[in-house]
């Protein structure tokens, strides 16, 4: 049952459940406290007295040096919004390894799951349009925080925040840092043709994606893939190598790698925005290939025009052993069962889903306005 433990007392029970300590207690060498326990200011551990539940040791207490000391959770701080950020939560909160201190949502969040999670286990859930003021820095200091995770979440940190808790701020990034940093990363990674895109976890400092690397893992991309694909898997995978990152900062057990040695300088992706999605049938039919893929549903989806009209682009495929020839960009040359073709810089792309409301005939041409 629980014990409550007086001032001026010494506590060498091996059977101990849980504890309330008051001030200027000994815990002597042998102890085993199993269950949680509340230590408040001046009390002493011998050094091989061990905690091996949850313990709260306030001011002015002494630790002995024995590795059965103390095992204590690490408290998060979780900066969050969106699939990316329910799955890590998941795992963080189902390990005792790990608490949450508070949960603070984009400020313009639409996101109600982080909130139903914050009800549900009882955890601070706080708002702040600006993560750096001074009110805000206030009101989360008071939970003690370890470490500051950021998942999907949209405001840049200033060095008083990020230095804030003891283990500072870190970030899970879709992209293999130092290349691939800045937003929407997974559409550029298409784009550009790559054969694998990476997920970081990195120290926060004052640049974009720029601090050291704590853990990164690759994914292969394959011609089968898309932006849909890319998203599923890495709203699994960013909570794994998460959730891996954090139990080796737990363990003391990481070796953070700067960026500058893997490359000097990197790239940095911007933020897509509306007219990003229009086709350019100047380009190759793998580069229309990829920029379809790259921005298929659940994204805006490549747009075109016929005679004025917009046609959405959700897929398309490439054409093996197409001849290459010349003939007018965008033009429509031809129909099969499960799609129709338009010629491109070098060959034709065949189009396979698409949202047009009309006709579409051999001669029309797709343009760009």
């Amino acid at each position: 049952d629980a014990r409550k433990i007086t001032m001026n007392n010494i506590l060498s029970l091996n059977d101990a459940l849980s504890i309330f300590i008051e001030d200027n207690c000994h815990i002597s060498t042998a102890s085993v406290i199993n269950g949680g326990a509340i230590v408040k200011e001046n009390s002493f551990f011998g050094s091989n007295a061990m905690a091996r539940e949850y313990i709260e040791i306030k001011a002015k207490s002494i630790v002995g040096g024995g590795d059965g000391a103390l095992k204590k959770s690490l408290r998060i701080g979780y900066f969050a919004d969106g699939e990316w950020s329910h799955n890590a939560f998941r795992k963080i909160i189902s390990d005792s390894d790990f608490e949450i201190g508070f949960i603070t949502p984009r400020w313009d969040t639409k996101d109600d799951t982080l909130k139903k999670f914050a009800d549900m286990y009882n955890i601070p859930y706080v708002k702040s349009q600006n993560v750096n003021s001074k009110g805000y820095i206030d009101e989360i200091s008071k939970y003690n925080c370890d470490i500051f995770v950021s998942m999907s979440f949209n405001q840049i940190f200033k060095n008083e925040i990020i230095n804030l808790p003891r283990l500072k701020t870190i970030n899970c990034h879709a992209g293999k840092l130092p290349f691939y940093r800045g937003r929407n990363i997974l559409n550029w990674a298409l784009i550009n043709d790559e054969k694998e895109f990476g997920i970081t976890v990195h120290y926060i400092n004052d640049g974009i994606d720029t601090g050291d690397i704590i853990l990164q893992r690759c994914y292969k991309i394959t011609d089968e893939d898309s932006y849909k694909s890319l998203l599923e898997c890495a709203y699994t995978q960013c909570a794994e190598v998460l959730y891996e990152s954090l139990k080796l900062l737990k363990n003391s057990a990481i070796e953070p790698i700067k960026q500058d040695k893997i490359h000097p300088i990197g790239f940095y992706c911007s933020q897509r925005k509306d007219g990003d999605e229009i086709i350019d049938w100047s380009q190759s039919s793998r580069e229309i290939f990829n920029f379809i893929r790259a921005i298929c549903k659940p994204a805006v989806m490549a747009t075109s025009f016929i005679n004025g009209k917009v046609i959405k682009i959700n897929k398309a495929k490439l054409i093996e052993n197409a001849p290459i020839y010349k003939c007018i960009n965008g033009a429509v040359v031809g129909f099969d069962s499960d799609g129709f073709l338009v010629k491109t810089k070098d060959s034709v792309l065949k189009i396979t889903e698409y949202e047009f409301d009309g006709k579409i005939k051999i001669g029309d041409r797709l343009e760009s306005k």
